[in-house]
């Protein structure tokens, strides 16, 4: 049984990690990540897989997908960035 406390964690989750998904979406179809730090995301990317690491100890759902997909999403904008650098 889920809790009422990891149930607010996974709408958290769905929250944070959907407001991230458009900056990606926008860099696949432009292809233009002139604009974006490659360092803030390479931090970022490595944040995530930490905190994933910690929910995984936790066994919490939201905390490991929240920041599974996140991690997802951040590795293909550092990919993006490093193949659209000009």
């Amino acid at each position: 049984m889920i809790s009422n406390f990891e149930i607010i964690g996974l709408v958290a989750a769905v929250i944070t990690t959907s407001s991230f998904l458009p900056q990606v979406f926008k860099a696949y179809k432009t292809k233009d990540t002139k604009s974006l730090s490659l360092t803030m995301y390479v931090a970022l990317f490595i944040g995530t897989v930490m905190w994933m690491i910690y929910g995984i100890y936790l066994k919490s759902l939201s905390i490991i997908l929240a920041n599974a997909i996140t991690a997802l999403s951040t590795l293909y904008l550092v990919i993006l960035i490093l193949k659209h650098k000009k």
